[in-house]
């Protein structure tokens, strides 16, 4: 199976997969816009924006743990990050221009009553390097060390992600929770591998 899995993968392009990411965002917008997101579209587009992202997210995040075991997907890893941050990027900027209206005293009185938005844009702005540093352009002109440095930020920004979205509900659901869940197993196994690959100093 694995060996099916990898010869697949190596035969596919990334290319569907940023075009399925874009065309999914139109396909929620045109929802939105025609009442196909129930009674309160701009709240239903903004939740959908960003538990996307989180997915997405989540979902780049299982790329390494899986090629430990032989399941090598390494090459969509990015298109995922991308993908993920631009959904966030869509979550934000609809909380901020349909939902807030871009009304500054309004934006900045939800923030302060609001402890979970504070902590999603804290994610949110935590992605925005990696972003800007995604490209192979970024990566030999950083240097690989220095860029696998840099991008540990994605570990606090998911996490701040899966957190933002568990206090976003007024109670906790299991959705939720396997979200974090998801997150906090993942960042703990790499912890758990990184500990066990550090050389033992006499």
């Amino acid at each position: 199976m694995r060996d099916l899995i990898n010869h697949t993968a190596r035969r596919l392009p990334t290319w569907p997969l940023y075009t399925t990411g874009g065309l999914l965002a139109v396909w929620m917008i045109w929802q939105a816009a025609t009442g196909g997101l129930g009674p309160d579209p701009v709240k239903a587009l903004e939740h959908g924006f960003g538990e996307k992202g989180l997915q997405l997210l989540i979902a780049s995040l299982c790329v390494t743990p899986l090629r430990w075991f032989g399941i090598n997907l390494f090459k969509f890893r990015r298109a995922l990050g991308l993908l993920g941050a631009g959904f966030v990027t869509l979550h934000f900027a609809t909380w901020l221009s349909l939902d807030m209206g871009l009304r500054g005293a309004e934006i900045l009185n939800d923030l302060f009553k609001r402890p979970y938005i504070i902590i999603g844009f804290i994610g949110f702005v935590l992605l925005i390097p990696l972003v800007a540093t995604s490209s192979n352009k970024a990566i030999k002109k950083l240097g690989p060390a220095a860029w696998n440095r840099l991008h540990w930020l994605s570990y606090p920004a998911i996490l701040a992600g899966a957190v933002h979205f568990v206090m976003i509900g007024k109670v906790y659901t299991v959705e939720s929770g396997l979200y974090l869940a998801a997150v906090l197993g993942l960042l703990a196994v790499r912890a758990a591998r990184q500990q066990k690959l550090r050389p033992i100093r006499a």
